[in-house]
């Protein structure tokens, strides 16, 4: 799997599987980084908000493998909507991660953290971010430029918008939190998407439905979980540090029957994401959306 790949809008590869790296601190991060490549990742998710560029920027220089076969894709910040504060932004995660080129850039998120989901769009904020990373991604600064938590409305403003088609889109996409609708108007304006929290935040790997169907298969509840989202044409991003996770999150060369997916896409939504609910993307409005 960690071989595999996807081809982007823009004609870049991009690995299959990821390693997200949210909560993972940045004093961590690099050793993290080093696991996750001699196991054999290639493809690593960070962000301004997680603070640990500087560290998963050090993992990828001293991990020993050649950096034009590593992927980076870090997030400007969900606050930064003008034109300047972009521009400066995608400059300081440069000289934070330490290297000459970002392979992917995305908007985090369409509004504010403080204001996500609760009805105001930003529109014209992220088509100045949007400019932003187009200015970067002509300038060589970044290879590939996309989104993350766009619903259909902001997703089009970019399309309608921007001169640059997104590559990709990053949501919250878990067995139990399937938003089938958007992730098929996504992947059918030539994006791929990319499901992050694939565990949902741990919480799901708990359901009966997955502990069953993943004993039937020989698996963990944690491989069918990312095993599902491949076979629904997303990327996952699993957070660990763990190298040991790390290794099972990538034995995922099996494929789940269509009566089981069937299942999988109808598993009941899970209660609550447990002490994760208190950040935005996990929230009602979040599931709802």
């Amino acid at each position: 799997m960690l071989n595999e790949t996807y081809t982007l809008n823009n004609g870049i590869t991009i690995p299959r599987l990821g390693l997200g790296t949210w909560f993972i601190e940045d004093d961590d991060a690099a050793q993290a980084v080093r696991d996750a490549a001699a196991i054999g990742y290639r493809h690593f998710d960070t962000a301004q908000a997680y603070g640990n560029e500087r560290g998963v920027g050090g993992g990828i220089r001293t991990c020993g493998i050649p950096r034009h076969e590593l992927f980076v894709t870090t997030k400007l910040a969900a606050e930064i909507k003008t034109l300047d504060e972009a521009r400066q932004a995608i400059g300081g995660s440069l000289q934070t991660l330490g290297l000459d080129a970002i392979d992917m850039m995305i908007i985090h998120s369409p509004q504010p953290w403080a204001e996500f989901r609760k009805g105001e769009h930003f529109l014209e904020g992220n088509l100045q971010a949007w400019r932003a990373l187009e200015e970067a991604l002509q300038a060589g600064k970044i290879r590939a430029i996309g989104l993350s938590n766009f619903e259909q409305v902001d997703l089009d403003n970019i399309l309608e918008n921007g001169s640059v088609r997104p590559a990709v889109n990053q949501i919250l996409a878990h067995v139990s939190n399937t938003p089938l609708g958007l992730i098929d108007y996504i992947q059918s304006n030539g994006i791929l998407v990319e499901a992050y929290s694939p565990f949902g935040h741990g919480e799901i790997l708990r359901s009966e439905v997955l502990v069953s169907m993943a004993a039937a298969y020989g698996v963990s509840t944690a491989q069918l979980a990312i095993r599902y989202c491949l076979q629904l044409g997303m990327l996952p991003l699993p957070k660990t540090a763990n190298p040991a996770h790390m290794r099972s999150n990538a034995e995922v060369d099996f494929d789940i029957g269509g009566t089981d997916m069937e299942t999988l896409k109808k598993v009941a939504p899970i209660g609550n994401y447990g002490e994760a609910s208190v950040f935005p993307v996990y929230g009602d409005n979040a599931r709802s959306a």
